[in-house]
């Protein structure tokens, strides 16, 4: 069978999802048709000169979609929605349902592509706090929010405070969690154009969002550091970027904790090229670290964020940015433009639970609970982990020969394992494969699971490619 669909040649997107979005427009336009075969992974990936993995993706996604369904030794086809509409369609709800997973996700799937809070056992001290603010607030918790407390702020600053500095509540502006608080600071400090430097390996979702409202992604190379200092100064004289976006306490997926002496190099790069920061501290949070952060190093610049969702629970959505003077009200603004607004519950359950000590109380226990899946992991792969690096929720694992990332992702999912690939964490297309992948431990429930994951893991780890059956 040959290429029934033609690919977009923008080269700023990942080819899997260029494919998977040219399938989707096939099948739209009715270039491919309900049961039609698509052509075998390993005849595509010959024809387009890409590996098979990156096929292997592309077909996921569709399928993750619910474009396309398939078995092992039988073909991916086109799906026949029409026959299948009845049994998709959303049924009343009921608390005997059993859970259905976002973003495509099998029951039964472990999942390791996540670093959410665990669960500590918080859902009794959140849902009393709910249910308070519900009963006292009335209908101001129904309402649109109009003005911001004071205890928001005060939260804020309480919860930001780190390494020996704590912000201004006057510099804090409440937000609907971290990703939202980014985006905010990145419509209200830059305009359409402006370049962005990332490191290398990073939080990618925040450049994927930033190029969808004009903002051009660049990124500079790092060491077990994160940011050089060498190459963010080339990369600000040739440029002319105008901001950095920087996970100093743990860089995500890497781990990487920057040192005092890189964060102050990298602060003096900043004000000989006017740069402005946002230093992202949401594992911050749940890490021993005492490290001042670049906000306390260049107040005048940086834009500091953090939240619930790591230590305390994802669901609540709730973040604050602290931010340069003069800023917050600009911030308040495009956050609000780009999200919609504070939900009142969401943000008074947050306050409440930082003024309250109940947070922090969370908190201990998330990072206890993290510890005891850190040494987990160290008994399934035969490691030490110590220091810093034994409190993040997650683990980059390097790959051995002849294992590529996504080879081993679809291996891994071909044992009902999540984990993330490498080209998760490239804000831009690289030319440098570190076949890497990043193993969360904190969103499976039971720890039993998480052993059994990681011992499944280990064994692919161990065998190698012999181990991965593609979907032909």
């Amino acid at each position: 069978m040959t290429i029934q669909f033609a690919i977009s040649t923008d080269e700023t997107t990942p080819f899997y999802l260029r494919l998977a979005d040219a399938i989707e427009r096939a099948i739209v336009d009715g270039v491919l048709q309900p049961g039609d075969k698509l052509p075998p992974q390993r005849d595509i990936a010959f024809d387009l000169k890409v590996t098979v993995g990156t096929i292997g993706r592309a077909y996921q996604i569709a399928r993750e979609r619910g474009l396309t369904t398939g078995e092992v030794g039988r073909g991916t086809y086109v799906r026949r929605i029409e026959s299948e509409k009845r049994q998709d369609m959303p049924q009343p709800f009921s608390k005997d349902m059993p859970r259905v997973e976002s973003g495509g996700r099998e029951p039964g799937e472990a999942l390791l592509d996540s670093t959410a809070a665990p669960n500590v056992g918080q859902g009794k001290v959140v849902s009393a706090t709910f249910a308070a603010v519900l009963a006292e607030a009335g209908d101001a918790a129904l309402d649109y929010v109009r003005g911001v407390p004071g205890g928001w702020l005060e939260a804020g600053a309480r919860w930001l405070a780190t390494g020996g500095w704590t912000p201004d509540p006057a510099s804090v502006v409440p937000t609907l969690g971290v990703n939202a608080a980014i985006q905010g600071i990145i419509a209200a400090a830059t305009h359409p154009g402006d370049r962005i430097v990332f490191e290398e390996l990073s939080y990618a979702a925040v450049a994927r969002a930033a190029t969808m409202i004009g903002r051009l992604p660049l990124t500079v190379g790092m060491d077990e550091e994160g940011m050089l200092p060498e190459e963010l100064e080339r990369c600000a004289a040739r440029q002319h970027p105008r901001m950095i976006f920087l996970m100093p306490a743990v860089n995500n997926p890497t781990g990487a904790c920057m040192s005092l002496k890189r964060r102050e190099q990298i602060v003096s790069i900043a004000r000989r090229y006017n740069l402005l920061i946002i230093e992202d501290n949401i594992y911050g949070k749940i890490t021993p670290t005492t490290i001042p952060p670049i906000a306390s190093l260049a107040p005048e610049r940086t834009f500091f964020v953090g939240g619930l969702s790591k230590s305390v629970a994802a669901g609540i959505r709730a973040g604050w940015a602290a931010c340069p003077r003069g800023q917050a009200v600009r911030v308040t603004v495009a956050h609000n433009q780009m999200t919609g607004g504070r939900p009142y519950l969401n943000m008074e359950v947050a306050a409440r639970l930082v003024l309250s000590g109940e947070a922090e109380a969370i908190r201990a226990e998330v990072m206890a609970e993290i510890a005891a899946r850190s040494a987990i992991f160290d008994a399934a792969f035969g490691v030490r982990t110590g220091g810093q690096a034994a409190a993040v929720p997650y683990r980059w694992l390097p790959l051995p020969a002849p294992w590529t990332s996504p080879a081993f992702l679809l291996a891994a999912r071909n044992h009902a394992i999540r984990i993330d690939g490498e080209d998760e964490y490239q804000s831009v297309r690289a030319d440098r494969q570190h076949h890497c992948v990043r193993i969360g431990l904190s969103a499976v429930k039971e720890r039993d699971t998480l052993a059994g994951a990681l011992a499944v893991l280990k064994g692919l780890l161990d065998s190698g490619s012999i181990s991965y059956v593609s979907v032909a």
